[in-house]
């Protein structure tokens, strides 16, 4: 990606991808959604493997990782490595960690190092007057022409189906937790880790 940025479609929204460790790229997606510097981007690691090296994963981890991965469900995980933690910190630290299972993950799979992404609108709540994530190319081109921002590559996935967000569970506790629900739903959350999440 060599310090440019993508637009990627996937099931959800339209995502705009930078690589992780170029913070140069990354602060160019953070100033032109007006993202607040403390909601880092989601890191998209291109394989299970990958994350196993990078972060600390508990067993409930392991365990939605091998029911969810890839796919519509995204944790908060601890880095092994304070120097891994200083150079993604557009990820957090916890990271907001996922596998894609589209063109997303293949994206991720064929870059040399890890994809930080977001969804593609100018940040802000559903509902609050701002236009929600991007889910056709339509509205990927209108926030392209309004924060002018340019991209190397903007990858038209015609109309998003889902139109809802990942599920986020936090791994980086010493209990697990439902940080925000979405496509993959809290009775299967549950039933991977086999426990109640309420």
């Amino acid at each position: 990606m060599s310090g440019g940025m993508v637009v990627m479609p996937t099931n959800r929204w339209y995502m705009i991808c930078a690589d992780a460790g170029n913070k140069y790229a990354c602060q160019r997606i953070f100033d032109a959604k007006r993202r607040p510097a403390d909601k880092p981007l989601a890191l998209i690691v291109p394989s299970l493997d990958t994350c196993e090296r990078l972060f600390e994963l508990t067993t409930e981890a392991r365990k939605l990782a091998a029911q969810f991965w890839p796919g519509d469900l995204a944790m908060l995980l601890r880095w092994r490595e304070a120097k891994d933690a200083q150079r993604y910190s557009s990820v957090g630290s916890p990271a907001l960690v996922t596998q894609d299972p589209g063109i997303l993950g293949e994206l991720a799979s064929q870059v040399g190092d890890l994809v930080a992404a977001t969804t593609v609108n100018i940040s802000g709540e559903i509902g609050d007057g701002t236009p929600g994530p991007a889910i056709s190319p339509s509205e990927v081109e209108s926030f392209l022409n309004l924060t002018g921002i340019e991209v190397r590559v903007a990858i038209d996935g015609g109309i998003c189906s889902e139109a809802n967000h990942l599920t986020i569970v936090d791994c980086s506790l010493d209990r697990t937790r439902i940080v925000r629900p979405g496509l993959v739903h809290l009775r299967a959350v549950s039933a991977a880790v086999g426990r109640r999440f309420t």
